[in-house]
């Protein structure tokens, strides 16, 4: 899941630049996937790509795999339709690194897929699709070509990581801490926790992240609110002193970071992502916000999306000219909401969302 995936990437960023010196440095970098096929797709596409307009910006394309292969993915069901993405998330980072704008990008979305270089070789057609499919399709590259057409932005850069990988991280953190409303019990996700404070494991918080029906509305909405809520969590755990100073925790962290990920060449070894560290740590957690790109129900089937347009294209232009984007806590399409109470539309040009800064037990 995309969510699994922005975690373990601030992982890495966060700790990386801590550990330039030990001797383990090369064996941790080569731990990293570099996924070549995909550039080396893109560079075909490379007429067609929108340009930079903001050369300091950054964009990075965080792809959350369904498949059920590795070690223990198998666990959570067959995948009879192939591997595809659950979720993405579009993370924004500013000139600067003044801030970061992490957007969620529903897998129901009906949006234009073009035509991209299948698996196994050949060529599937331009079509009018689920936006999972593109990964289904033509895997990352033709995912980023996909958001790159929705979005005109530029995507620089590109994360995809698995379950089990986010599972070993959050476990090196030793959990991540939320605060429920009342107990949670999903057969499904294998979830059984008590109402109040508690401390998911990485089992645990991989059932968090994905469950669906039996927690809100039952929405994809109410999920993706509640992947944007672990994050800031996560965000801080990395951040906390427990962490980033304790060396017996470095190693563990990092290792199973690392491991999770496949990227581009340009972020495929722990020095590339070290250049980063020292731009992003610092960007202030009110500064990191999470957001939904605004959609609304697709007429021709209730249980898919579409972009809500203008707030979309509104939001994209904000990302596209590098501009903050300011959101508020009310949902900004008008869907329901997280508790089953219909939403009121934000007032333009704020966008539903929250930010790292938020405490968990708030």
């Amino acid at each position: 899941m995309a969510v699994v995936a922005f975690g373990t990437l601030v992982t890495v960023l966060l700790v990386a630049g801590l550990l330039a010196g030990w001797a383990v440095y090369g064996r941790l970098s080569e731990n990293v996937t570099s996924d070549g096929a995909t550039a080396a797709e893109l560079a075909r596409h490379a007429a067609e790509r929108p340009r930079r307009l903001v050369p300091d910006a950054l964009n990075v394309l965080l792809i959350g795999s369904d498949t059920r292969s590795g070690e223990g993915n198998g666990r959570y069901g067959r995948n009879p339709g192939g591997e595809r993405s659950d979720t993405t998330i579009l993370l924004h980072l500013a000139a600067g690194r003044r801030g970061a704008v992490a957007v969620s990008l529903p897998r129901d979305l009906m949006v234009r897929v073009p035509a991209c270089r299948e698996r196994d070789g050949g060529t599937g057609a331009a079509r009018l699709a689920q936006f999972n499919s593109a990964f289904t399709t033509g895997g990352p590259a033709c995912t980023i070509r996909t958001v790159e057409r929705m979005t005109g932005v530029r995507i620089d850069h590109h994360v995809v990581v698995d379950f089990h990988g986010f599972k070993e991280m959050v476990d090196a953190v030793d959990g991540v801490d939320l605060c429920l409303a009342g107990p949670v019990r999903d057969e499904a996700a294998e979830l059984d926790l008590p109402a109040g404070r508690v401390t998911l494991d990485g089992e645990q918080a991989l059932g968090w992240v994905r469950a669906r029906k039996s927690l809100g509305d039952g929405s994809d909405t109410a999920r993706m609110e509640r992947q944007q809520r672990f994050l800031g969590a996560l965000v801080q755990k990395v951040r906390s002193d427990h962490v980033l100073h304790n060396p017996l925790k470095l190693y563990p962290v990092l290792h199973a970071a690392t491991s999770a990920l496949t990227t581009d060449p340009g972020l495929a070894g722990l020095r590339d992502l070290y250049g980063f560290v020292r731009e992003v740590r610092g960007i202030p957690s009110e500064r990191i916000v999470f957001t939904t790109v605004p959609r609304e129900a697709y007429p021709a089937d209730p249980n898919r999306d579409r972009l809500l347009e203008p707030a979309a294209d509104r939001l994209f232009e904000l990302l596209r000219h590098d501009r903050p984007v300011p959101v508020t806590e009310r949902a900004a399409t008008g869907r329901t909401g997280a508790r089953g109470a219909p939403a009121e539309p934000a007032p333009s040009p704020s966008f539903s969302g929250t930010t790292a800064a938020e405490e968990p037990c708030a």
